[in-house]
């Protein structure tokens, strides 16, 4: 037996490595994989007509007496359209209806779900992905990502072929519906946490990275929308060539960064390459920290609510917890996964929640991640505090989180050694819903293992650094007694 330990950055290192592998992952949320190789290995075009007549025809069980229609939306990845013509056609050849919006982002997509009435969408992104990747993630008639038992429901008439192509007087529709993404900005102005005078007054300078996909096109025209006139652009032309990693971290943030301070920005913008996700940087070049995102939109929505809940997963910080309790409210965490998140919400009727990797989450618009909302409430909130985006970042509670994981050999038993940690601390508030979550007053220490590989992975968080990497060291020696003992 043996484990391997990663720190937070040999374990991105390992990740990005397998991304450039031939891989084919099939889950319940869609299907995701690398472009190119044998069926079966790769994400290539039997592959997508497999998976997006799996999904027709679920739609189509769901709705047996009308006829169906789907929303498609796609990011600026260079397969991108490729694999647009190849879900459209297959929906059609299924006589189900096609509302195409083009290049357009995960939310946006969810809007048109419902504003449309269709029975079902689908967002051709890998989200953080390089660009090797591509992906078909699902939604239901509601814009919301498929439940667990939709998803292997899905998997099942995927795996069985049994697919009923229409006949040719029965084939679906194919429309055009470019328009969406100005849509879905007019909806973002009319919320009661936007104030766009207010935005306008402040007369904010504006970077922008938008890792050379959709954000290139909607953030701009959002942050017109919204009386921003000074707009520093880098990274904004849609063509999939992605200039960095496109998961918005500091270490892949360096020339929004440089760019801030070159030109004085009051505040630096960064988004995904389906634009679910925000990031944030400072007059001075500083980090936000995308934890931070929900924390500073969430405080500024629960200045609307006295009381209101809020909802993020069991690996976002604190911090979120810390100003809900302030303003009365009761702060819940869900188990890992956005679904997850949602279901708690609508549970505990929360306001507004999210992820701590800069997803936010306002049922109001719609129920999943969306960075054009978030920009929209974050000005609002800069604007109206009057002072700069680093003295924002400093009224929070500071905390640190450390993302760690060991590789486990196969033949020990992950859940055993969870078990064992969780015994040990018995006398903590433990929390089981995913993995083990174990609270020492203000700090906290995660363990989920991976369903695919004997891994487990370990998030810690306190108000400084140095503790948050000690509290997993201790665990993680803690792990390697229990192993072996």
């Amino acid at each position: 037996m043996s484990i391997k330990i990663n720190s937070k950055t040999l374990a991105k290192s390992y990740i990005y490595t397998k991304f450039f592998t031939v891989t084919l992952i099939k889950s319940i949320s869609g299907i995701r994989g690398t472009i190119g190789g044998k069926p079966g290995d790769g994400l290539t075009p039997l592959d997508v007509v497999k998976f997006a007549s799996a999904y027709g025809t679920w739609i189509l069980k769901n709705n047996p007496k009308g006829k169906s229609k789907i929303v498609v939306g796609r990011d600026a990845r260079l397969s991108g359209q490729m694999v647009n013509s190849i879900v459209c056609g297959t929906l059609n050849g299924l006589g189900i209806d096609v509302i195409d919006l083009g290049l357009s982002t995960t939310p946006t997509v969810e809007v048109a779900v419902t504003e449309l009435k269709a029975q079902g969408g689908i967002i051709l992104t890998a989200s953080h992905n390089p660009k090797q990747w591509n992906a078909l993630k699902l939604l239901n008639d509601k814009g919301e990502f498929i439940s667990d038992a939709e998803g292997k429901l899905i998997l099942q008439l995927a795996d069985k072929e049994d697919f009923d192509y229409s006949d040719v007087n029965q084939l679906g529709k194919y429309v055009k519906h470019y328009d969406f993404l100005q849509i879905h900005i007019n909806k973002i102005l009319k919320l009661p946490y936007v104030d766009v005078e207010a935005i306008k007054a402040a007369n904010f300078s504006v970077a922008l990275d938008a890792v050379n996909s959709s954000g290139g096109i909607v953030i701009p025209a959002l942050l017109e929308a919204l009386g921003v006139t000074t707009i520093n652009k880098i990274h904004c032309e849609p063509d999939g060539q992605f200039a960095h990693n496109p998961e918005p971290l500091p270490e892949h943030l360096k020339d929004l960064s440089s760019l801030v301070v070159k030109t004085k920005s009051h505040v630096g913008i960064s988004v995904d390459p389906d634009v679910d996700r925000l990031a944030l940087v400072c007059e001075d070049g500083e980090m936000f920290g995308e934890e931070y995102t929900l924390v500073a939109v969430a405080d500024y929505v629960l200045k609307f609510h006295k009381g209101g809940n809020t909802v993020s997963n069991l690996s976002s910080t604190r911090a979120l917890r810390d100003i809900t309790e302030k303003n009365g409210g009761i702060y819940s965490a869900s188990a890992v996964g956005e679904v997850n998140v949602v279901n708690l919400m609508k549970d505990s009727k929360a306001v507004i929640g999210g992820e701590g990797n800069g997803g936010v989450i306002l049922p109001e618009l719609h129920y999943g991640r969306d960075a054009l909302v978030g920009v929209a409430i974050f000005l609002t909130h800069l604007a109206k505090y009057g002072k700069t985006t680093s003295m924002l970042r400093k009224s929070y509670p500071n905390y640190f989180i450390s993302k760690n994981k060991i590789e486990l050999t196969p033949e020990i038993n992950v859940d055993k050694v969870l078990e064992s940690v969780k015994a040990k601390y018995a006398k903590q508030p433990v929390n089981t819903v995913d993995g083990v979550k174990i609270e020492f007053d203000k700090e906290w220490v995660h363990l989920r293992k991976s369903n695919t590989e004997p891994i487990i992975r370990i998030y810690s968080e306190s108000q400084s650094e140095a503790t948050a990497d000690n509290l997993a060291k201790k665990i993680i020696n803690d792990i390697k007694e229990i192993i072996k003992n």
